[in-house]
């Protein structure tokens, strides 16, 4: 690094450029590759697995500025800065392997979801002579970086190290965050491994219902639209995308037992109609996560606006329409029947008892999945009418006890397994409930991005990531 300048720029001459490793050419690992190449970074050279040699460089033929290598000991040994995009269950076996190779004074991040495993790795693996100025886009590889949350860690390094990635990194356009690797695992379990567990047991337990959600007449509006779009758009992905954070992060696991508690304590509570118990919880709740506030007309609260101002806007995005061979709507209103919101009810108690403060996490970190369900969860609890609707239905509607049974038995089931800690019995679990979903794919990822666009562009204080 002694000899590449801090504030080098892709305008700068070749010779004078860092050279930029990037070991790992999955979906994040493919973006970083296009938009540092694209801004004008030549000398980028990457590798993956060594049967995918061949077709990385036929991928990678026409750009000049990205040089394909066979392992990560060739480009450990020629790259200033190294970004080792790997699955967090495999980092310590691939920085085992490739790390003893790094080049003097290079600079080395890695681009796991979980930093605890990430940093033993490092301090075990790494030669003492590097440096460790980690990173992490807290996004998925299918949306633009542009102005989202970019951590970044300066873990064993100098502060030119630090500006030197900043500078490396600025053509993501990302809004850099600066923290520590124990501070890193704490923010995206809390914005992360709970709403995942969420999304992950609607999927679950719609499966085993053996029905499309959106096609008996239920969920085909406002923010049951927002629900299915997500579901789908997480078991789309890889499994492996959540199983790290949920497995391998510490924190992640108390959240999600604690999550499946709650879910599991308020259905016993609407079994025993017992509306007293049942509404001081939630009340209590409420005003731990939101302050004990109301506002029906989407006005600013506390000097902050709420991130959904409507909810009629998500009606275009439904998968469904309400027919009428399905559960019939309301005779007086012509609505679905009304739905005790289990999954939220439970997320918000989940982060009342745990202490959880959503919002001090929203500007810091928020990923784009974690600011929609704030925002409906923020919907559903700051109107008094809507909440006290879903309490009602909770307790005396028995319109969707089954889907809410069959969401405390998929909650509790997602929680025994992560408390497993085997990555095959999370990768079964997630491949069943996906292969249930595999045909509505397509549709709904053009539709659940569009949706992600309106959410971000309702929102007057949120930067807007278009959507790729």
């Amino acid at each position: 690094m002694a000899s590449i300048r801090p504030d080098v720029t892709p305008n700068d001459p070749v010779e004078e450029q860092p050279a930029i490793g990037l070991i790992g050419m999955g979906g994040m690992g493919t973006m970083y590759a296009k938009f540092l190449s694209g801004a004008g970074w030549k000398k980028i050279y990457v590798c993956d697995l060594p049967n995918k040699y061949e077709t990385l460089k036929k991928l990678y033929a026409g750009n000049p500025n990205v040089t394909v290598l066979k392992d990560g000991h060739a480009v450990s040994r020629i790259s200033d800065w190294i970004m080792y995009s790997v699955e967090a269950e495999f980092i310590d076996q691939v920085v085992a392997e490739y790390g003893p190779s790094t080049k003097i004074g290079a600079i080395v991040a890695g681009q796991t979801s979980v930093k605890t495993p990430e940093k033993a790795a490092f301090e075990r693996h790494l030669p003492e002579d590097v440096y460790i100025v980690s990173c992490h886009s807290l996004h998925g590889p299918t949306v633009s970086p542009l102005g989202q949350p970019l951590v970044l860690i300066k873990h064993r390094a100098p502060d030119s190290a630090l500006i030197l990635v900043e500078n490396i990194l600025k053509p993501l356009q990302s809004r850099y965050v600066y923290m520590s690797y124990e501070d890193h695992d704490i923010v995206t379990a809390n914005t992360q491994a709970v709403t995942h567990a969420a999304f992950l047991s609607m999927g679950t337990a719609w499966s085993s219902e053996q029905a499309y959600p959106w096609e008996h007449g239920y969920y085909v509006k406002g923010i049951e639209t927002v629900k299915v779009n997500i579901m789908l758009r997480i078991y789309s992905n890889k499994w492996h995308v959540y199983a790290g954070l949920a497995i391998l992060n510490p924190s992640a696991r108390v959240q999600i037992d604690q999550f499946a508690r709650s879910t599991t304590e308020i259905y016993k509570l609407m079994l025993a109609q017992d509306d007293a118990s049942l509404r001081k919880r939630i009340y209590e709740a409420r005003d731990t996560v939101f302050g004990n506030v109301t506002a029906e007309d989407g006005s600013s609260l506390n000097g902050r606006a709420p991130i959904l101002l409507s909810e009629d806007i998500f009606d275009r995005f439904s998968l469904g329409k309400p027919r009428a061979n399905g559960t019939p709507p309301s005779p007086t209103t012509g609505a679905p029947p009304a739905n005790s919101h289990l999954s939220l009810l439970a997320m918000v108690d989940c982060w009342a008892r745990l202490g959880i403060q959503p919002f001090v996490h929203l500007d810091l970190a928020a990923t784009p999945l974690f600011r929609m369900w704030i925002g409906v969860a923020e919907y559903l609890f700051r109107s008094q009418e809507r909440l006290d609707a879903a309490i009602h239905a909770a307790l005396y509607d028995v319109s969707h006890r089954h889907d809410d049974l069959e969401f405390v038995v998929a909650a509790r089931g997602w929680s025994q397994c992560i408390s497993f800690g085997s990555f095959d019995l999370y990768k079964d679990r997630f491949d069943q409930t996906a292969n249930f979903f595999q045909s509505r794919f397509e549709d709904a990822t053009k539709l659940g991005s569009a949706m992600i666009q309106a959410i971000m562009d309702s929102s007057p204080d949120v930067v807007v990531p278009p959507s790729s």
